[in-house]
């Protein structure tokens, strides 16, 4: 199929998080332009994913059924019929997924491809066994897109060819959070400061889905220990999930925590410039990149369970990485609350490393790597 004529390429998410709106709407555009229709396939979040209040709507896309069992372990989301006719079909990796497997098992797929990391980043909650009997089906895809160059890398160590890889430098809507961050005012800081009573604290930041992988307990126990050395620390906890009646709990008990909840557009950009760290002990993923937007370093362990996103941390030029302990941890963060210059140059050594990473650089990244895999099937 050759992308010079109209094409139809689907691409398959099992649910639809409100980060990736801005990324399916730039890409669609993009694509028209190129005479290909870009089609999006979604289905539900789990009952724990949907607690998190990070969900999605895109006018345009078209929902899959969902069934989940095993404890949300394993997803029946099948798209056959929807896109019987698709040129080109981007699957998730994603080993809950049953029925991506079954179709790349079906017969040599000359029009999938997958969209992931090329392994999973948590070997410990994996089956060796399913592993890679689903890396062998993988390998059967015409084209692999990666979130990172180390995702990149492994597919190409599993002998998936070079030229058939893109990576599309994973990101979310960094220009328009910078736009945002960039216009809060001193009154709305400081009406903030107010209302959640931190007039004149240090505050580091956990922004995120409240959920195991971003450790918590670990969280709260590291901070109690920065509070003894530095009392005027804050910790501001912003988001939602499962995990949340901790942190509620904890707020009750401990003058120190402050739970400000769910926060989206101008509250989080505001809640982003409170900020002095941004702390996530736990599973690193896309937030990255909203700390580093706002020029605040990220304090993180070695903990084994992050994203592909952790490539962007460079520990010791735009954030630390300490061991896996809450002692080492709550070290470094009063050492850094402790120590401006180098606080301000982490911070913009970090708002560097976000101003590269932009929807407009990922969705052309993405159509390059499309239609390179629709010349595939001329």
């Amino acid at each position: 199929m050759n992308a010079d004529r109209h094409s139809q390429i689907v691409i398959v998410q099992r649910r639809l998080t409100h980060y990736r709106v801005p990324l399916f709407e730039s890409l669609r555009m993009l694509l028209q332009a190129d005479g290909v229709t870009l089609r999006l396939l979604h289905g539900d979040p789990s009952a724990a994913e949907a607690s998190r209040s990070d969900e999605g709507r895109v006018t345009w896309a078209e929902h899959l059924r969902t069934r989940y069992w095993a404890d949300e372990r394993i997803c029946w989301q099948p798209f056959g019929s929807q896109a019987a006719m698709a040129d080109l079909v981007i699957l998730p990796e994603d080993a809950r997924l049953l029925y991506n497997l079954w179709a790349l098992a079906r017969r040599r797929p000359r029009h999938l491809a997958m969209w992931g990391d090329g392994a999973s980043l948590q070997p410990a909650k994996t089956d060796g066994r399913r592993e890679r009997w689903q890396r062998s089906l993988e390998r059967r895809a015409i084209w692999w897109f990666t979130n990172t160059d180390p995702g990149a890398e492994r597919v190409r160590r599993q002998g998936f060819a070079r030229d058939q890889i893109t990576n599309v430098e994973n990101t979310t809507d960094t220009r328009a959070l910078a736009q945002d961050c960039q216009s809060v005012t001193s009154a709305e800081l400081a009406d903030a400061r107010r209302l959640l009573g931190l007039q004149g604290a240090r505050i580091g930041l956990f922004l995120g889905s409240l959920y195991e992988d971003k450790r918590i307990p670990f969280l709260l126990e590291a901070a109690e220990l920065v509070v003894q050395r530095e009392p005027s620390f804050r910790l501001l906890v912003v988001g939602d999930g499962p995990q949340r009646h901790l942190v509620e709990q904890a707020a009750r008990s401990r003058p120190w925590l402050r739970y400000a909840g769910m926060h989206k557009g101008r509250d989080k950009s505001i809640a982003l410039r409170l900020a002095d760290l941004m702390l996530l002990p736990g599973a690193v993923g896309l937030a990255i990149l909203d700390g580093f937007t706002a020029g605040l370093p990220l304090l993180t362990t070695d903990c084994g369970v992050h994203g592909p996103e952790i490539a962007y941390l460079h520990s010791g030029e735009n954030g630390i990485k300490t061991e896996n302990s809450a002692l080492a941890y709550s070290r470094a963060v009063v050492a850094l609350l402790g120590y401006e210059a180098e606080r301000r140059r982490l911070g913009v050594n970090a708002q560097y490393v976000a101003a590269h990473f932009t929807i407009d650089n990922m969705a052309q990244r993405m159509r390059r790597g499309i239609n390179a895999a629709l010349q595939m099937r001329i």
